[in-house]
């Protein structure tokens, strides 16, 4: 019987998960593109629903980067704001 000491590891590198910023736009797209498929009416009228959605949107952006600001680089801030952009884009669009 092998001793815990013993054993070799089974994992040689350790993985930890996407980055925070990955995660985080995301959620944002998917999010924005499922409120606007759901929200939008046949004339292009949003729905008022639409804005509380983005507004829980935009409080767990706030919550998410400051929980993860230690992890935060200049490149993933600049590809968060650059996302954001392309939420604008998405909005436009639909």
């Amino acid at each position: 019987m092998l001793n815990n000491l013993d054993q070799k590891p089974v994992f040689k590198r350790r993985h930890f998960g996407n980055p925070a910023a990955f995660n985080i736009i995301m959620t944002n797209y998917i999010v924005a593109a499922f409120g606007l498929a759901i929200f939008v009416d046949s004339q292009h009228k949003l729905h008022w629903f639409f804005w509380v959605v983005m507004g829980g949107l935009a409080i767990y952006n706030a919550f998410a980067l400051y929980k993860n600001r230690e992890e935060l680089d200049k490149v993933s801030i600049i590809s968060y704001i650059i996302s954001l952009a392309g939420m604008g884009l998405l909005f436009l669009v639909f």
